[in-house]
């Protein structure tokens, strides 16, 4: 399903108005995109501010929701899942999507302590009663799934759940976590499998987006890409995946961290957020995929009110030559493996793209 042959019956427009539509055979998103404004102005029969405002709305609902947060352990992909989910619960005078959350967590990072810390600091003011915090919590709805076939399962019930307990937003932390731990890639037949799972997950979170228009957020892990003549991909199976052979340019270095699970994954979501070290206290937000927005970066910190955007003076360019992760070196903190990098890359299996 594209995403712009959505009903507009589901993309926010009045109902008289899709009636009215449909009766000119505009029925989906494209077919109201691609006319002019002069064009809509007569089939709806609106002004030009309001068929403006109109083209707002259906763009909004077409484009595209689902996402992936890539980036070293430490640099905040929970934190981040965990601010998201209590913007989400907000009403949406407030900003927020007045909705509940479905929360699948696979390597249980989950803290319902700091949803809580982050909803005090962040908006001391509207959670002053203990009865607003407990609201919060009770509307995001937490799954613990340790298994590739339980995740599959999960994903495979969301429509009903979605729809039961009005969903406004889907979180999974982390999509990679169990399928790297299940599937040695260096096995004949493995890594077919492995793609075929990603690829059906994929295929009905997409869907999901798409139907209820909704944002799916999901994060990935940080792999090792190896330059020795030949594309080598070392897995991480550690969640501890921070160290040293990262940030130097792929030519004449032994290697470089990107994001993990390979071109299958890469090419189901819409949109990479990166997140990662630029030094020991100052960790950077990089827009690396987006069919609506260009390369962009963020610098911020992790306080007790969530993620905090700093100054964005002095920011390091960040040249990228795609949106393929391959050509997307991520940069990590140079601690865990600081003395031994090449034991590093010797303790984790390969696999050859």
């Amino acid at each position: 399903m594209n995403m712009a042959s959505k009903k507009l019956r589901r993309a926010g427009l009045p109902q008289e108005l899709c009636k009215r539509l449909s009766r000119h055979q505009i029925t989906t998103c494209q077919d109201f995109l691609c006319l002019s404004l002069l064009e809509l102005m007569k089939v709806t029969g609106q002004s030009y501010w309001n068929v403006q405002k109109l083209l707002h709305t259906v763009s909004q609902a077409c484009a595209p929701r689902m996402q992936t947060i890539t980036g070293p352990s430490g640099c905040g992909k929970t934190q981040f899942c965990i601010m998201m989910s209590l913007l989400a619960t907000f009403p949406t005078s407030l900003g927020g999507l007045d909705g509940a959350v479905i929360y699948i967590d696979t390597e249980s990072a989950f803290s319902a302590e700091r949803l809580l810390e982050m909803a005090r600091h962040r908006f001391p003011d509207y959670f002053a009663t203990e009865e607003k915090l407990v609201l919060i919590a009770n509307r995001i709805h937490l799954y613990r799934e340790f298994t590739c076939h339980s995740v599959l399962k999960r994903i495979e019930s969301l429509e009903e759940e979605i729809i039961s307990k009005n969903a406004k937003l889907v979180v999974i932390d982390s999509v990679a976590s169990v399928v790297r731990k299940e599937f040695d890639t260096k096995l004949q037949g493995n890594l077919q499998q492995r793609s075929n799972l990603l690829s059906r997950e994929a295929s009905i979170l997409k869907y999901l987006a798409e139907e209820f228009s909704i944002p799916v957020i999901l994060t990935n892990q940080i792999t090792t890409w190896l330059s020795d003549g030949l594309a080598v991909q070392a897995d991480l199976l550690s969640p501890a995946d921070d160290f040293s052979l990262s940030e130097g340019s792929r030519n004449g270095e032994s290697g470089y961290v990107t994001a993990a699970l390979g071109n299958t994954w890469s090419h189901s979501v819409n949109t990479r957020l990166i997140l990662q070290y630029l030094d020991s206290q100052t960790r950077q937000l990089l827009v690396a995929k987006s069919p609506i927005a260009p390369f962009t970066s963020f610098l911020y910190r992790i306080e007790n009110s969530g993620f905090v955007l700093q100054d964005q003076k002095d920011q390091p360019y960040c040249g990228w030559e795609g949106t393929s992760p391959v050509l997307q070196a991520i940069k990590v903190r140079k601690d865990t493996f600081k003395n031994e990098p090449e034991m590093a890359l010797s303790s984790f299996p390969s696999e050859t793209r």
